[in-house]
């Protein structure tokens, strides 16, 4: 009866050290084709956690199986990002190209549901919707719709995957300066804010509030900048220029 062995491991780059290499040991097979095999089948998976399964037979024969990251794993080691946008509709954060969405869904492929490579590209694009990342500089539906009008055809077709460094470089600016949008709008929300919030001094929390909501301020911004009566008072005072609302 064989014995098997589950361990992460970072992509391409498995060694003899702990956990593997203590691991295989007992198990009296070659440890070094063990490690090459792995590093050979988690190359796509460069600076990335893998989980891997080696089996081990009788005979000291063994085989290797290598799970994959999450999509959005994937998604965000290809544009480069810690993490998605906490507000995706509004806040894209990161523009990747269809080499990359191909790769992402080469990569997935026995676990995503698509029964082709243009339906699993769009499952991959359905994944960057959430996250707030665009594809050829289209939001989602539109990236999808033109996966759906063949736009992509030709790329898909060939499961093209490389950039060169420029288109590479050419993201990495995009990124830049979606970032500074994002960071731009957040500046202008929070002046806007804090114009309204000073100019209704001593107005009920409940009608700044609705002000600032009237203006798309967002959520987050107002609970920041006015918190709830109870956590207002658990600070020591009132929310900034609100008057306590009278009690029903």
């Amino acid at each position: 009866m064989g014995q098997s062995v589950d361990a992460m491991v970072m992509g391409g780059k498995a060694s003899a050290a702990p956990p593997l290499g203590p691991a295989l040991g007992p198990l009296g097979v070659n440890i070094g084709q063990v490690i090459q095999e792995i590093n050979k089948k988690t190359a796509a998976f460069n600076g990335m956690q893998v989980p891997v399964k080696v089996s081990v037979a009788d005979d000291k024969s063994f085989t290797i199986s290598v799970g994959t990251p999450p999509v959005s794993a994937l998604i965000k080691k290809e544009a480069g990002l810690e993490k998605g946008s906490g507000n995706p509709l509004a806040d894209k954060v990161a523009d990747i190209r269809i080499e990359q969405v191909i790769k992402v869904a080469k990569q997935k492929e026995d676990s995503l549901l698509g029964k082709d490579m243009f339906a699993r590209c769009k499952e991959v694009i359905g994944s960057c919707h959430s996250m707030g990342v665009m594809v050829e500089g289209m939001a989602a539906p539109d990236a999808i719709r033109a996966v759906n009008e063949g736009k992509f055809k030709d790329k898909i077709l060939a499961e093209k995957t490389e950039l060169s460094a420029e288109e590479l470089k050419a993201l990495e600016e995009e990124k830049k300066r979606l970032q500074a949008d994002i960071e731009k709008r957040k500046s202008d929300f929070m002046a806007a804010a804090k114009q309204i919030i000073e100019g209704m001094t001593g107005k009920p929390r409940a009608a700044i509030k609705a002000k600032l909501i009237e203006a798309k301020i967002p959520t987050a911004m107002i609970d920041e900048l006015l918190p709830a009566e109870g956590a207002a008072a658990g600070a020591g005072g009132a929310a900034p220029g609100a008057k306590p609302e009278a009690k029903k």
